[in-house]
């Protein structure tokens, strides 16, 4: 077992409780690592957002997702997990997703019962494949996967369709299809959010969506609840508030802004953020100049 997969599986005991970061790209990943997050998620929707500039309906093709992600994994030394969607297809599609995420060196991935082309968990208008379908992706990539550290959360999109049960009877299918982790998406209100950590029987995942269809609950009252991840996949809006308000500015002849001036990283740490003294490094040792 690797020592990221080795280092995901430690955050799925009884005891643990982690924040998941969202990052979209290297920069974002190295940042995030250099601020302590422990492990990181990479979002269909933030990637189809900076890759594409389009909106998470299932316009990311498997190959694109991949060639992403890998990137970022291999940049940082801590986990990295990996939205699959839908599987980009049947249980078969499933197969290759999990033979590439593990060669690329991600630690896990989650894959969700929506019917191609899928949607934001938040949005309106979500359809879901059978239950049946469902099961025989994870159990495709239960099977697959090489390492069988390699955390596989399923997810179900079912609230939103079936209502709360269905999803929780879902959710119970999966886990004795052999998923790790249970994502179960957009629940609507508290009652729901408190009965999943209990009901799915195996360590949950709760998505804190920014204004999205769910309730967004104090941190500290999401570990109180059971659950044993939070994914903060939300960043890209952090970055859009930022931009837009730092291209108002450009606009409108008023170079950055002064309140975006002010919050500037200065040239020389970003420099040193993003490893120019490891260049050097290597450059004055192997230099023949």
């Amino acid at each position: 077992m690797s020592e990221k997969i080795s280092a995901l599986n430690a955050m799925m005991e009884p005891s643990s409780f982690t924040s998941i970061a969202g990052v979209y790209d290297m920069l974002s990943a190295r940042i995030a690592v250099q601020r302590g997050c422990r492990v990181l998620h990479v979002g269909g929707y933030a990637l189809s957002a900076v890759r594409l500039g389009l909106p998470d309906v299932g316009l990311l093709t498997l190959s694109e997702n991949v060639d992403a992600v890998s990137r970022i994994a291999d940049s940082v030394n801590v986990p990295v997990i990996a939205d699959g969607d839908d599987g980009y297809g049947n249980h078969i599609n499933v197969v290759r997703l999990i033979r590439e995420l593990e060669r690329g060196g991600l630690a896990g991935v989650h894959i969700e019962d929506q019917v191609f082309p899928k949607r934001c968990g938040h949005m309106a208008g979500k359809r879901i494949v059978s239950c049946e379908a469902m099961v025989q992706k994870i159990k495709a990539a239960v099977d697959t996967r090489k390492d069988r550290g390699f955390v596989i959360i399923a997810r179900t999109d079912a609230i939103a369709v079936e209502g709360f049960e269905a999803a929780i009877d879902r959710a119970r299918s999966y886990r004795e299809a052999g998923a790790d982790v249970m994502f179960v998406e957009a629940p609507v209100d508290d009652a729901q959010v408190a009965a999943i950590p209990k009901a799915v029987g195996i360590p949950a995942l709760f998505n804190w969506c920014y204004r999205g269809r769910s309730p967004m609950p104090p941190v500290e009252d999401i570990r109180a609840l059971g659950y044993r991840f939070i994914l903060m996949t939300d960043v890209v809006f952090a970055i859009a508030t930022r931009l837009r308000s730092l291209y108002d500015a450009i606009s409108a002849d008023r170079g950055y802004g002064d309140d975006n001036v002010r919050d500037m990283i200065s040239v020389d740490a970003f420099n040193e953020m993003i490893g120019l003294d490891e260049i050097e490094r290597l450059d004055r040792r192997f230099s023949t100049g």
